[in-house]
């Protein structure tokens, strides 16, 4: 049995999701699920873990077509909304779908598909209709889920989680953020990363919660909402909340009061996806009197890392390992570091994804031979919390000999007062191996890189200061707003 489902059992009575539009009880989602996977099996005994792909807005009908394939036995792909038919065949084409359910929005948009790969294109309501009939029984250690990494270094791999793996994901933050029945979440979040759909939805399912949905981001909708007094969690990227804090910036002073006094009253709220500019911390917690929860995890790990619930949340630290989580910090050699002293984390536990997707020798890299996953982010730890220095690839700048994170000086950059957002790279140059260079998003029509150069000797010791600016008027993003550094390299 598929223990997330099972769980669902107990609630039928319960909301389970809404939108705008619809809303689903325990019991309805269930049934229409039941529905899905007697469409998809077709007389057949079990998919047997057939990939089955779908491009729905985050909605109802989207939970819906994720548990229907899992009771089919199938592995759900989920696909992003908002990627060009490239990507998303990119994906058909590596998992060799079978089917791909779309949405109307984006049945037309997928046509052309049928005609360059072999993937079987099926509307949406072609599945929502009909009986249930028998279903195969599902063993939690069945592959359940692929997930793609992010590119922002490589070329996506397909992430393969089976359905226990979801499950540790699932209760280690049920268990450190206190989920409850009567919660209540607002996803704004894209549905084909885990932020999402582990972090967001599946927790909230997971102990009879509601989860509701906004298919498309929108400040103004995200603050009526929340100022209904009907949400208890609230979790995004810290793009959202830079645009949130926009948005309020702008409202009259009346109107200030009103949202900042709702939202006063949710009980948690949480950042991640990309690190959290101290700014953007520092405003949020004079709008809303709330400290934004950091934590660290990734596609092939879900969550790993989390500042305490009830505890110090310290800006620019993600806190301790969540239950059930073992992490590691080591050198280059693999060798456990002392506290204090950078070095690669490293995670062991239920959590951590089965496999790439056919990429044998990928998977068999990404782990020691004693079974622990590298994630190539690199981390410092004092004081019994973990600071997050960066990704090794590019966001540790390797110049003159030292190993400089790039986030660290990205925080100080913040602090000036012309300096709205900034992303640090490293380009790579002969006499230093690679010169420190900023990509500058500024308040002001103009920028004096010197003056800001001479500002920063008095913040950072001169191997960290940057050689190279560039303005911009904004950062090349990703769906989920973390910085792509590759295309920031391509200012320069």
């Amino acid at each position: 049995m598929i223990p997330l489902l099972e769980r669902a059992d107990n609630f039928k009575e319960r909301t389970a999701l809404r939108s705008d539009s619809s809303s689903l009880s325990y019991g309805e989602l269930l049934d229409t699920a039941h529905i899905v996977a007697s469409q998809l099996l077709n007389g057949r005994a079990d998919l047997y873990e057939s990939r089955i792909a779908f491009l729905i807005p985050p909605s109802p009908e989207y939970t819906v077509v994720q548990w229907g394939i899992w009771n089919a036995g199938g592995i759900a792909v989920p696909l992003c909304v908002l990627h060009p038919l490239p990507s998303i065949q990119y994906v058909l084409e590596d998992t060799e779908a079978e089917y791909v359910i779309a949405h109307d929005n984006y049945y037309e948009f997928l046509q052309p598909l049928q005609e360059s790969t072999a993937v079987k294109l099926l509307h949406l309501d072609s599945v929502l209709s009909g009986s249930g009939g028998a279903l195969p029984e599902i063993n939690p250690g069945r592959n359940a889920m692929i997930l793609y990494t992010s590119g922002t270094t490589s070329k996506p791999k397909g992430v393969v989680t089976t359905h226990n793996n979801i499950s540790s994901q699932i209760k280690t933050l049920v268990d450190a953020w206190e989920w409850e029945m009567d919660d209540h979440i607002l996803n704004v979040l894209p549905l084909h990363h885990v932020h999402g759909i582990i972090n967001v939805m599946s927790c909230a399912l997971w102990v009879g919660a509601c989860c509701e949905f906004l298919p498309k981001f929108d400040a103004n909708k995200v603050w009526d909402i929340m100022a209904s007094g009907r949400l208890s969690l609230f979790m995004a990227v810290p793009t959202i909340y830079f645009k949130l804090i926009s948005y309020w910036d702008k409202a009259s002073e009346e109107e200030q009061k009103q949202l900042s006094k709702a939202v006063s009253d949710l009980r948690l709220m949480v950042s991640g996806s990309a690190a959290l500019p101290v700014p953007v911390l520092e405003k949020w917690q004079a709008i809303t009197g709330h400290v934004l929860l950091e934590r660290y995890g990734m596609t092939e790990i879900g969550m790993a890392l989390s500042n305490s619930y009830r505890g110090e949340r310290r800006p620019g630290y993600v806190g301790k390992p969540l239950p059930g989580v073992e992490i590691r910090l080591v050198d280059a050699n693999g060798k456990e570091i002392p506290s204090g002293s950078p070095g690669e984390i490293q995670v062991k536990g239920p959590c951590v994804f089965k496999a790439y997707w056919r990429k044998e020798q990928a998977t068999k890299e990404a782990f020691t031979e004693d079974g622990w996953f590298k994630t190539g982010d690199m981390a410092e730890f004092n004081d019994g919390i973990y600071k997050i220095l960066g990704r090794n690839s590019v966001d540790i700048i390797k110049s003159g000999g030292y190993k400089i994170s790039a986030l660290q000086i990205e925080d100080v950059l913040r602090r000036h007062e012309e300096i709205e957002d900034c992303a640090v790279v490293g380009l790579p140059d002969e006499e230093w191996g690679e010169v420190i260079a900023a990509c500058l998003i500024s308040t002001k029509p103009s920028v004096d890189t010197d003056a800001i150069t001479e500002w920063l000797k008095g913040e950072l010791p001169g191997y960290q200061l940057p050689r190279k600016y560039v303005v911009r008027e904004e950062l090349p993003r990703n769906v989920l707003g973390k910085v792509t550094k590759q295309a920031v390299k391509q200012f320069f």
